[in-house]
């Protein structure tokens, strides 16, 4: 998983988070595996509800998960998921 600048420090300073690849995933368990020992970076992620907060997009091999299946979208092994985190200002 790729992460923004903005993000790198709820990650301890890393850039780029992996998850055991043991055959395909959805992207929520690659959230829950990798967020795990950044649960900071877990909650800015997603709300109490386990969804994608709204400002923040994930995308797998390019495409958005919101015009996929969502947090139900498959992760195989080797694909690149990137988090793009909106910013707002004025």
């Amino acid at each position: 998983m790729v992460l923004p600048s903005v993000l790198q420090p709820l990650a301890g300073g890393q850039s780029l988070l992996t998850a055991p690849a043991d055959g395909a995933a959805t992207v929520e368990r690659v959230l829950d595996l990798v967020t795990g020992d950044y649960p900071a970076l877990g909650r800015r992620l997603r709300d109490e509800t386990g969804a994608i907060r709204r400002y923040v997009n994930i995308y797998v091999n390019g495409n958005e998960i919101r015009r996929l299946q969502g947090l139900a979208t498959e992760v195989s092994p080797g694909q690149e998921v990137l988090i793009i985190q909106s910013v707002a200002g004025g």
